[in-house]
């Protein structure tokens, strides 16, 4: 079963390859990350997040996931050096650690529930365990940034995460909290393989910070694997990188 809704003003694809799957569990996917979408929207004025960036919600009253998400920022910022900050100009943007956070509980839940081989994309970072309905590892393309039709390349993944950073489409939201005012220019999109979403989707955000550096900072971190491309368009990946392409 495969079902796509726009939610967090995204789209979010859920496939379950399990025969025992219904409708009634992949909504209850869908209806959790509208419970997201709710909590920590920056759009909307009565989210939790716009509350506590409009100065009437006090550190008391914050919800156990708003403080759970809070610490979990916090303690990237200094796993990264400073390159994953939440806080801009003094306001408080969380989306570059709920989005890979809530893929991750989502695909937690179709455990829960049971499942084994399933797929959940929101905006193209992707959770992706057990085996596709052909029987064989889910397949990921990475977007060519230059030709939003066509991919660069193709993968092969099972119980891993990917999250691809970059300004190719969404333009200069990613900002380097060293030199705010500077746009990212050098690289235009980088995709991270990891152990989970969480773990790949704030990792890549960080890397893309740091510019022509991320990639290496990708590549001396355990587990996880790395693939840039420039402004000019040459490609360059981790050492381990390409054993997941097909």
């Amino acid at each position: 079963m495969k079902d796509l809704r726009l939610i967090m003003g995204m789209p979010i694809i859920v496939e379950v390859a399990d025969p025992a799957v219904s409708q009634f569990d992949v909504d209850d996917i869908f209806d959790y990350f509208d419970y997201v979408d709710h909590k920590f929207s920056t759009y909307k004025d009565d989210s939790e997040v716009s509350l506590l960036n409009a100065g009437k919600l006090s550190p008391e009253e914050y919800s156990d996931d708003l403080r759970l998400v809070l610490t979990l920022a916090a303690v990237t910022k200094q796993e990264t050096n400073g390159f994953f900050d939440i806080y801009h100009q003094g306001k408080c943007d969380p989306s570059g650690i709920v989005k890979g956070w809530s893929i991750f509980n989502a695909a937690k839940l179709l455990e829960q529930k049971g499942f084994k081989n399933f797929y959940v994309d929101a905006g193209g970072d992707i959770q992706a365990n057990g085996l596709n309905p052909d029987g064989v590892p889910w397949r990921v393309g990475i977007r060519h940034p230059f030709q939003q039709s066509a991919v660069v390349k193709v993968l092969a993944i099972s119980n891993l995460g990917v999250a691809t950073s970059g300004t190719y489409l969404r333009g200069q939201h990613i900002y380097n909290p060293r030199e705010p005012d500077e746009p990212l220019t050098d690289i235009v999109s980088l995709t991270v393989i990891g152990p989970d979403v969480y773990e790949a989707d704030r990792m890549a955000t960080a890397a893309f910070a740091m510019g022509r550096a991320g990639l290496k900072f990708i590549a001396g971190l355990t587990g996880l694997e790395g693939y840039q491309i420039d402004k000019g368009g040459q490609a360059t990946m981790t050492e381990g990188f390409e054993k997941f392409c097909v």
